[in-house]
């Protein structure tokens, strides 16, 4: 038999006690705790509840239901509203979206990252050129679209200057199909650039001089380092700027609205316009068609993250 003393003497009864201890004391303090938590929690839930949840209801309940001239929900319409969307037209506003978006998560991922190589490196003035570079980040959509349409104005463009050196006519940036989509499009590229190039540039400088310097000794050179050694550590880093990016282009409003209106024709209409154009442009005040749009869009959105974050995110190598 084990007397008490070789019970207190023993390490491993005076873990249990200590263990026993902190038990009971958790257990008195669990009251508090959870008290404190909660109070914590409520300004986040009270956030989340008013700017995301309730609105979510709100477009179900619209979705489902008529409006009146002044956009009041008047009579339930059942899925007439989603029954509208199955039309040719939808389907090219869902088509443009689509195109909008590739470009501006190809060339805004493609060409931040082909700045950051070189801007990454320890060279006189490379400061000056990065923050040229970042510029843009400080523009809002608005403002970068007025820039643009006065950079392609006929009467001054000094993009259509360059071109008539070359001989080459300059074409209807914004009334000439398919131009107009692709002018919106670099405008967006334009003012999301500058972010995406911040982050590449913080992933360029983490790396690590020594697995760099061992991939050249063992004759990884030029394409074969960068695209073997340099792109899979800074991948998470390009991971972060895909999602950013088409989150960003999904979600573009303000240069469609300012720099074409949509047109011509409809041509660069994407989902969130069409979604502002009949809800709030001209008095259409069509809540209904709207709500069923958003709806849409909300289940693009899911769906390219599951594609992001379950296929995409399975090559990131995380350090």
């Amino acid at each position: 038999m084990v007397g008490d003393d070789d019970v207190r003497k023993s390490p491993t009864s005076g873990v249990t006690r200590a263990s026993a201890e902190r038990g009971q004391r958790r257990q008195r303090l669990s009251a508090r705790e959870v008290t404190l938590g909660v109070l914590f929690c409520v300004p986040a839930l009270a956030g989340l509840g008013t700017f995301v949840i309730f609105p979510l209801f709100q477009a179900v309940f619209l979705s489902t239901r008529g409006t009146d001239i002044n956009g009041n929900p008047s009579r339930s319409v059942g899925t007439e509203n989603f029954a509208a969307l199955f039309t040719p037209e939808f389907g090219t506003v869902l088509l443009q979206t689509l195109l909008f978006t590739v470009f501006v998560v190809v060339v805004g991922l493609l060409l931040p990252l082909a700045l950051a190589v070189p801007i990454s490196q320890r060279l006189p003035g490379m400061r000056v050129f990065r923050t040229l570079f970042t510029l843009p980040f400080a523009y809002s959509a608005s403002a970068a679209s007025v820039v643009w349409l006065l950079m392609l104005d006929p009467s001054m463009s000094p993009v259509n200057w360059a071109l008539r050196l070359f001989g080459v006519a300059a074409p209807g940036w914004t009334t000439e199909s398919p131009w107009p989509l692709v002018t919106v499009a670099w405008a967006t590229v334009w003012v999301v650039a500058g972010f995406n190039l911040l982050v590449l540039s913080a992933g360029l400088a983490g790396v690590d001089q020594e697995v760099l310097e061992a991939a050249r000794i063992d004759g990884a050179t030029g394409f074969r380092n960068f695209f073997g050694v340099v792109l899979p550590m800074i991948s998470p880093s390009v991971f972060f700027v895909v999602v950013t990016t088409t989150l960003t282009a999904l979600q573009a409003l303000g240069q469609v609205q300012v720099m074409t209106d949509g047109g011509p024709n409809g041509s660069t209409t994407t989902l969130v316009f069409a979604i502002y154009h009949n809800a709030f442009e001209y008095g259409n005040n069509d809540y209904g068609l709207a709500s069923a749009q958003g709806l849409v869009l909300l289940i693009i959105g899911i769906v390219l993250a599951a594609i992001q974050f379950g296929v995409i995110e399975r090559r990131v190598h995380y350090r």
